[in-house]
């Protein structure tokens, strides 16, 4: 612990990030994979008839997560070479069989195949909490359908809606998230057996020209692996284009929670809906009455810094010179674990907000009560000319009167007084009952309800469906 005190600790890994998913991108799932894949190349190398024998290969096998990384990191100070400290640490420590470790191999063999592995992986995970929040969010959305609220556009009042019809527009924007995401593991490939420059020249070498051995030993790692497909050519690496559309994807979930976090901060201003909190939280060290909306907050940070992400992985791509640089390995180290970390966290977070959300019926009916007036005067003025009145002549009353309520409004405080001001005009012929029965908020949310529940029928619950397993569940927060 003191260590940690004297060192810079990532707040990723420290505050905000799952142990599940710091997990993957650990030391000890990086180097353990790699000696999955060396031991994955010797058992096909042996099955296509190299003179490899069964006790080096077993060897390997029992010792695999037995890594020595006081050593391994010994070796790298001298050699000065990550693929190498580990080949000559598990040499040592199973002599027997170090001379069929990395037989035939090129670094990327490790590198870029565990890159692949764990980008699988990580997506899974990603996929999985993103699935959690789509399933709050339906959950909130279905209970709200039919809930009146004030629409706004350009953040100032317009027609009503829902909010449950406010909530399906977060949600829409996740559920195609949830559709790139897949797309973007469906499209994973694995690099495969492919030597220095990509054209599996070593190996030709190793199967004495025999073609479609090499062919074989591609295919038979790939499947050892748990892939269905793989690169059919690559230089040294696989395309970097792999890597950018899978954080182009994460990156996708980050713009939805970002438009998610500011539009319930908006409405934490209004006081309209709330996000969890606590009976201890402090919201401010000197204003002791404030709530701050700080998860909405940290979704936007962490967003936002997710989004910028993207654009490693792009110039990466672009970057590279012919079949292969290395200027591309340590951005690479630091963009893509920590991309995974963020979105992890940014979802875990996510689910803890959209499982605790809390509606203010209260302030929403007083929003209501102060903006229906005028969202009815339509209708006002069409009851009105229907009665006989002049509908020219009428919009001009209702226009003096919005107008100068509205006014009122602004420099006095107060309610609306839009619907006593017609009242008083002899030019405007409705009674009070006729025209209070006009101003029913759930008179003016159109088709929202149904909007909400055949969304939520044909486009999410078929995604949420083939997870039956899953629940939505609240998360608790690290900090």
């Amino acid at each position: 612990m003191s260590e940690e005190l004297e060192t810079y600790q990532s707040p990723l890994v420290e505050r905000y990030a799952s142990r599940e998913m710091t997990a993957l991108f650990s030391a000890r799932r990086k180097f353990g994979t790699w000696r999955r894949l060396w031991v994955a190349l010797a058992e096909a190398e042996a099955e296509l008839g190299l003179d490899i024998r069964p006790d080096q290969i077993e060897a390997l096998r029992r010792s695999v997560d037995d890594i020595d990384f006081d050593r391994a990191r010994s070796f790298e100070a001298e050699l000065r070479h990550d693929v190498m400290a580990h080949v000559h640490t598990w040499r040592e420590q199973c002599p027997q069989a170090g001379g069929i470790i990395h037989l035939g191999a090129t670094s990327c063999y490790v590198t870029d195949n565990t890159d692949a592995l764990l980008l699988r992986e990580g997506l899974e995970i990603v996929l999985r909490r993103l699935r959690a929040v789509i399933r709050n969010l339906r959950d909130f959305a279905l209970a709200q359908a039919e809930r009146p609220t004030v629409g706004y556009t350009h953040f100032q009042p317009a027609q009503f809606t829902t909010v449950g019809k406010r909530a399906s527009l977060w949600l829409q924007d996740l559920v195609l998230d949830h559709e790139e995401l897949e797309q973007a593991l469906g499209s994973l490939r694995f690099r495969g057996v492919k030597g220095t420059t990509g054209t599996q020249d070593s190996f030709m070498k190793l199967f004495d020209g025999d073609e479609a051995k090499v062919e074989d030993l591609d295919r038979r790692v790939t499947e050892k692996m748990g892939f269905a497909r793989r690169f059919m050519v690559t230089g040294q690496t696989y395309s970097r284009k792999m890597d950018s559309r899978v954080l182009s994807a994460l990156a996708a979930v980050a713009q939805s929670t970002h438009k998610f976090s500011n539009d319930l901060r908006l409405l934490c201003h209004l006081r309209e809906i709330e996000e969890p909190f606590e009976s201890k939280q402090i919201g401010s060290s000197a204003m002791a009455y404030k709530r701050n909306p700080m998860r909405s907050e940290r979704i936007g940070s962490l967003s936002r810094w997710l989004i910028s992400m993207y654009e490693n992985a792009a110039y990466t791509q672009a970057t590279q010179w012919l079949e292969r640089s290395l200027d591309d390995s340590a951005n690479r180290r630091l963009s893509i674990p920590q991309a995974f970390l963020a979105a992890d966290a940014i979802l875990l977070i996510a689910a803890n907000v959209t499982a605790g959300l809390v509606v203010r019926d209260a302030v929403i009916d007083r929003h209501l009560r102060e903006h229906v007036p005028f969202i009815a005067s339509e209708e006002l003025m069409m009851k009105a000319a229907q009665k006989g009145g002049d509908r020219q002549e009428l919009h001009e009353v209702i226009r003096r009167h919005a107008i100068a309520a509205a006014e009122k409004m602004k420099n006095e405080g107060g309610e609306n007084d839009f619907l006593e001001r017609l009242m008083g005009d002899a030019a405007f012929s409705l009674d009070r009952a006729e025209a209070e029965a006009l101003l029913d908020p759930a008179r003016f949310i159109g088709r929202a309800p149904s909007q909400v529940r055949a969304f939520v029928s044909t486009e999410v619950d078929p995604i949420l469906a083939r997870w039956p397993e899953e629940s939505k569940g609240r998360v608790e927060l690290r900090v």
